[in-house]
């Protein structure tokens, strides 16, 4: 058993933390006692938020009683099984690399030491992690990248980010799954939709998940976004 505390964030909300760092375990852990409390409490949570380390569970506190909700919550994390949770999806996302798409190539390539063509192999080589979903709805904080193109976020963020930029930011990548202001280093676009709001499932990611990430060329991309039009 991991351990773990829970404490109340505000009056509507309990937050259950384990050890706080980013590590796949830790991770997997709040996913499967979501997945638990999901099953068990059914309509008596509002809401069940994953984060990096944690998970937060809202309530009515005019219908339930608190008391009994944090025992029902530390039952199910003191008997958790990580195995027996269900994985997450494999998600591949297409990426045009470089050029007006990655105009943050360059500079992932110089902190690097290396070609821009070697941090596309780089980040294209491995499959990640989707931690958390937050900043904008449908944006997958997702981790870890290469330590060699972990460059720090941008001195000085962009005003607008276009959408469907692939960014990195320290350990993480991401998506932009919306025109935002953003500090990420942009090294391409992807003509896929993280987030809309007229499909059934309108997020994209979710924690759990895995992303792989291909090469594409700048017509593929087109012919993709034409498709998805």
């Amino acid at each position: 058993m991991l351990p773990f505390r829970t404490s109340p964030a505000g009056d509507a909300a309990l937050v259950v933390e384990v050890e706080a760092r980013i590590d796949p375990l830790l991770n997997a852990w709040c996913v499967s006692l979501s997945q638990t409390l999901q099953q068990t409490l059914g309509t008596a949570v509002r809401d069940l938020v994953i984060g990096y380390c944690s998970l937060t569970v809202y309530y009515d506190p005019l219908t339930i009683d608190v008391a009994w909700l944090e025992e029902q919550v530390r039952n199910a994390a003191e008997h958790l099984s990580v195995e027996s949770s269900s994985e997450g999806g494999v998600i591949d996302v297409p990426v045009c690399y470089g050029g007006d798409f990655g105009p943050d190539l360059a500079d992932v390539a110089t902190f690097a030491g290396c070609a821009e063509e070697v941090v596309i192999d780089l980040h294209a080589a491995r499959d990640y992690r989707v931690y958390v979903l937050g900043f904008v709805p449908g944006f997958a904080y997702m981790a870890e990248v290469d330590p060699r193109i972990a460059i720090a976020r941008r001195a000085v963020p962009r005003t607008h980010v276009p959408k469907g930029s692939v960014a990195i930011a320290a350990g993480q990548t991401g998506i932009y799954p919306a025109e935002t202001p953003g500090g990420w280093n942009i090294i391409g676009r992807t003509p896929i939709e993280p987030y809309d709001p007229s499909r059934n499932q309108p997020v994209l990611f979710r924690p759990g998940d895995r992303v792989r990430f291909h090469r594409i060329d700048r017509h593929t991309f087109e012919e993709l976004q034409r498709c998805r039009a």
